[in-house]
C-alpha cells in the first residue's frame, strides 16, 4: 500500500495538471475571441462615426454655362477647377473640425464661407465670358451649397438678393468713407472688427455705375455692422477660433463678393480698378 500511494498521487497530479492546462487553453481561446469581437466592434463604431460626417453638395456650374469664347477659356477652366478645390477643402474642414463649436458651427464656419467664395468665383467666370460675349445671368443661384446630412442645410440666400434688400441704405452714401469702422464703438467688451476703407480707393465712378457702386458701398458698411453685432450676441460661445471661423472669415467672403461687384460695375464703362480684392481682409481687435 505504501508503494502504491505515491503512484496514485502522481496520477492524480497529472490529471489535475492536464485539466488545468485544458482550462487555461480554453480561457486563452475565449479571451482571443472576445478580443477579436472588441476590435471588430471598435472598427464598426469608427466606420459608423466616419460615415456620419456630412459632406458638402453644391450645384454644378460647368453645365450651366453658355458657349465659352476662346479668349475666356483658360480663365473659366481655372475658376471651374477652383470651385472643385473649394468643395474639397470644405469637406476636409468638416472632417478636421468634427465635434468643434455648437450646433451651427458647420453652417457658420464652413458652408457660409464656401458660398461666399463660390459667389466670387462664379462672378469671375461670368465676367470672363462677358468680356467678349453675352454675360451669363442667374449663375449666383448656383453658389449656395447644402449638406448631405438630413435636417442640416446651408442657407439659400444669395449675395445678389442681399444687395437688393439693402437698397434702402443707399441714402447713407455720405458715410461710405467710414467703411472700416462701421458700428465699431458699440460692442462693449466683445471686441470689434475693422476692415479697410473701400470708397477712398476707388477711381472716378462712371454715372452709369454710380447707383450700383453706392449700393454696394452701403452694403459693406452693413456687413461690418452685422459682424460686430454678432460679436456681442455670440460672446462666450465656441472655442478659441470661433470669432475667426464663424464671423471674420464669412465677413471677408461677403466683402470679396461685394467688392468684386463694385469692380465689375465700374469696368463696364471705364477702366476696371485692380488690387481692390486685398481690401476684403478684416481684423478682430479684442
Amino acid at each position: 500500500m505504501s508503494r502504491a500511494l505515491p503512484k496514485y498521487n502522481k496520477r492524480r497530479v497529472g490529471i489535475i495538471g492536464g485539466a488545468a492546462a485544458v482550462a487555461l487553453t480554453g480561457a486563452i481561446v475565449a479571451g482571443s475571441a472576445l478580443a477579436g469581437e472588441t476590435s471588430k466592434s471598435n472598427t464598426t463604431v469608427q466606420a459608423t462615426t466616419k460615415a456620419a460626417v456630412p459632406t458638402v453638395n453644391c450645384p454644378a456650374v460647368a453645365n450651366r454655362l453658355p458657349a465659352i469664347p476662346a479668349s475666356a477659356k483658360a480663365e473659366v477652366d481655372r475658376n471651374l477647377a477652383l470651385l472643385n478645390t473649394q468643395i474639397a477643402e470644405a469637406n476636409k474642414r468638416i472632417v478636421d473640425t468634427q465635434g468643434q463649436g455648437g450646433p451651427n458651427f458647420i453652417q457658420n464656419a464652413i458652408t457660409n464661407p464656401l458660398k461666399d467664395k463660390r459667389v466670387a468665383t462664379i462672378n469671375r467666370i461670368a465676367t470672363a465670358i462677358g468680356r467678349t460675349a453675352a454675360k451669363p445671368v442667374g449663375l449666383d443661384a448656383l453658389a449656395p451649397c447644402t449638406l448631405n446630412a438630413a435636417g442640416v442645410a446651408a442657407p439659400a440666400a444669395t449675395p445678389t438678393q442681399q444687395a437688393g434688400g439693402n437698397t434702402g441704405n443707399a441714402g447713407n452714401t455720405g458715410n461710405t468713407g467710414n467703411t472700416g469702422n462701421a458700428n465699431a464703438g458699440n460692442n462693449g467688451g466683445a471686441g470689434t472688427i475693422s476692415c479697410p476703407d473701400v470708397a477712398s480707393k476707388l477711381p472716378a465712378i462712371p454715372a452709369s455705375a454710380q447707383a450700383e457702386v453706392t449700393r454696394n458701398l452701403a452694403l459693406l458698411n452693413t456687413q461690418i455692422a452685422e459682424a460686430n453685432t454678432r460679436l456681442v450676441n455670440t460672446q462666450g460661445q465656441g472655442g478659441a477660433n470661433f470669432v475667426q471661423n464663424a464671423i471674420v472669415s464669412p465677413l471677408e467672403g461677403k466683402r470679396a463678393s461685394t467688392i468684386d461687384r463694385i469692380v465689375i460695375s465700374i469696368g463696364r464703362t471705364a477702366a476696371k480698378p485692380v488690387g481692390l480684392e486685398s481690401l476684403a481682409d478684416c481684423t478682430f481687435t479684442k
